[in-house]
């Protein structure tokens, strides 16, 4: 398959809206202001410095724990509405790590929202998910994460799309890359998913800006600080974790979309 990790654009983006989940939200990444930065946000001010001063427009309509269909029917309208020269779709991810989800099913409804979107507004960028070989929470759905990602990058194919390929994003598969709740990217994560974006639409980078780049050397962790590690993350994210899932409820629920309009950074 060939290598489209970097799709060279015809130009600058002069509007940008992201449409998704928890992670194009900017869950664990918190900003001074009490509300989640995320790679989208980051990435949306690379595209800001490429366009002439007060001109770019940036809405973020995505909302935590929402599945693929609610994206569907509440974001997708709205990003055709809004109508920019670019839309970042990253959906799907809640509904596989569900039990018992089938990730044909899943990425047969992507494919009408992705077809619906490119109908509508310009250029669409999709994004695959995570090798999550060496996440501890997600190590168990990698094979059904890599179905997916591959239906991914076929549609992609199919609608001339973009793709931020987070599979072959290498140094996210570091534990600093993540979040204390293990399920959501760090800042630095999403930092470095903000650069990977930037590469894929042919933006170039600084040297020490490369999303590949290295993480500094770490001291190696005892089996007693791991343990430890495991036994906090499950009294504190995954225990509550379970228990919304028990109780029907979402991280979303009663949650509005931090940036519903195209407006001026």
């Amino acid at each position: 398959m060939a290598d489209d990790s970097r799709t060279e654009t015809s130009g600058a983006f002069g509007s940008y809206a992201a449409i998704g989940d928890s992670f194009t939200e900017g869950v664990g990444d918190p900003g001074p202001d009490g509300t989640f930065v995320g790679w989208a946000d980051r990435f949306a001010v690379i595209l800001d410095d490429l366009t002439p001063e007060h001109t770019f427009r940036y809405a973020n309509l995505a909302v935590r724990g929402k599945l693929l269909d609610q994206i569907v029917a509440d974001q997708v309208p709205r990003a055709k509405e809004l109508a920019p020269d670019l839309v970042s779709f990253c959906a799907g991810g809640n509904d596989i790590i569900r039990p018992g989800s089938d990730p044909d099913d899943v990425a047969e409804r992507f494919e009408r929202a992705v077809a619906d979107l490119t109908s509508s507004v310009g250029t669409v960028m999709v994004t695959t998910g995570f090798d999550t070989r060496d996440v501890p929470v997600l190590r168990h759905l990698r094979g059904k994460i890599a179905t997916y990602t591959a239906h991914v990058r076929a549609i992609a194919d199919r609608y001339d799309c973009p793709v931020l390929d987070l599979w072959s994003l290498k140094s996210v598969q570091d534990r600093r890359a993540w979040d204390l709740d293990r399920l959501h990217l760090s800042p630095e994560g999403h930092t470095r998913v903000a650069l990977r974006a930037a590469q894929v639409l042919g933006i170039d980078v600084p040297g020490d800006a490369d999303p590949d780049q290295p993480w500094p050397p770490q001291p190696p962790r005892g089996p007693l600080e791991v343990r430890r590690d495991d036994i906090h993350w499950a009294r504190d994210y995954l225990v509550p974790w379970i228990g919304r899932r028990l109780r029907g409820e979402s991280s979303g629920d009663h949650v509005e979309a931090k940036r519903p309009d195209l407006m001026p950074l």
